[in-house]
């Protein structure tokens, strides 16, 4: 693959361009609205100069609802060799595109399963897609050549292609995506006239869960318009398991013993089957979850404290496999939690200690 062109110049589509021009690929690009184009130009993704001829392969990056509609003019003037939209929606768009009776021979369905709180071309990362899911979603029509297109294309933006039907691509990320972008702003609207006394107490627990719940209303109002019933399924059971939480938790605080002690059966069951279910989610490169260990260590907020922290970590011969910053209401310090294999913590802890870092038991 040599060309490209992607039309939509959004976090997603800007984020592929980047990644492609980046491989020494010649990208067009095309939006609706030409100061999104000329900014994603800027940026070094591309081109907004229209292509001579057909190139490669055509990206389609728009909302679900306009990927049939755009499609067809793509098709019609004969923009590509090949064609792939990134929506997160499969079967909607699918089916719009069959009953237009568009070439389906010479496209395939696709999601890259990345995404940030941040939308348009400013938030776009040329590794926003790299080591992570990216699922293609061929039909019968499908040809090899285009199936090809579609995994040279997820190989150069350093994604893991995953083959799937659309009607389970899309009750897929109703659970793993489209239901906790709703349970995260549901958390998220308790704060919104919360005494700031309690703002204040907020730590990285809620900081968690509500990350996502910054996300951009109008582009989710596009996604789970697409999706909805199948969201709606996943959110009744939630629905129906928060219905019985409430009620261990009332039984909880009851002053017969039995109650409480039902109450407390009651919270342990959800929380354990939620360590299972959290447990299932894959660990790094995608691999079986792996256990890791915290060293929390205090950190000054100062420059250049945590690239001195990380040195020292790395001069110490230990691997970190995640971290997390929390920082200290109200104190110029923060706290950072160094994610390690376990039978590496005494001797980081160790390390650090030696070279004068506060580190948390």
């Amino acid at each position: 693959m040599r060309t490209a062109v992607v039309v939509g110049t959004g976090l997603i589509g800007t984020s592929a361009a980047l990644a492609l021009a980046a491989r020494g690929l010649t990208v067009h690009l095309e939006d609706a609205d030409p100061d999104a184009a000329r900014t994603a130009e800027s940026l070094g993704a591309g081109i907004t100069e229209p292509a001579e001829g057909p190139v490669d392969l055509a990206i389609i990056a728009v909302p679900p609802a306009l990927v049939g509609k755009v499609l067809a003019d793509c098709q019609r003037r004969n923009l590509a060799h090949w064609y792939t939209d990134v929506a997160s929606v499969k079967s909607g768009p699918g089916s719009e595109i069959a009953a237009l009776g568009l070439d389906t021979v010479h496209y395939i369905g696709s999601h890259p399963m990345a995404g940030r709180e941040r939308s348009g071309p400013l938030a776009a990362r040329a590794d926003l897609f790299e080591g992570r899911p990216w699922v293609l979603t061929p039909t019968p029509d499908t040809d090899t050549d285009t199936l090809n297109a579609a995994l040279e294309l997820v190989a150069l933006c350093g994604a893991m292609p995953i083959v799937m039907d659309a009607d389970a691509h899309d009750r897929a990320v109703a659970l793993v995506s489209h239901a906790p972008q709703l349970v995260s702003s549901l958390v998220a609207a308790r704060l919104e006239n919360a005494d700031e006394t309690a703002i204040r107490l907020s730590g990285q627990g809620v900081r968690d869960v509500t990350r996502i719940a910054a996300s951009n209303p109008g582009l989710w109002v596009d996604i789970l318009s697409a999706n909805a019933a199948a969201v709606a399924d996943v959110l009744e059971d939630v629905a129906s398991d928060l219905g019985e939480t409430v009620t261990a938790l009332r039984a909880l605080a009851a002053t017969e013993e039995g109650e409480r002690r039902a109450g407390a059966e009651g919270i342990e069951a959800v929380m354990r089957r939620g360590n299972t279910g959290q447990a299932r989610i894959p660990g790094k490169h995608g691999a079986p979850p792996t256990r890791y260990e915290t060293v929390a260590v205090v950190l000054g907020d100062q420059p250049g404290e945590l690239g001195r922290l990380f040195g020292e970590v790395g001069e110490a011969g230990v691997n970190i496999e995640d971290v997390l910053i929390e920082h200290s209401d109200g104190q110029q310090v923060g706290f950072v939690q160094l994610s390690v294999a376990p039978m590496e913590v005494k001797r980081l802890t160790a390390a650090l200690r030696a070279s004068g870092w506060s580190v948390r038991d």
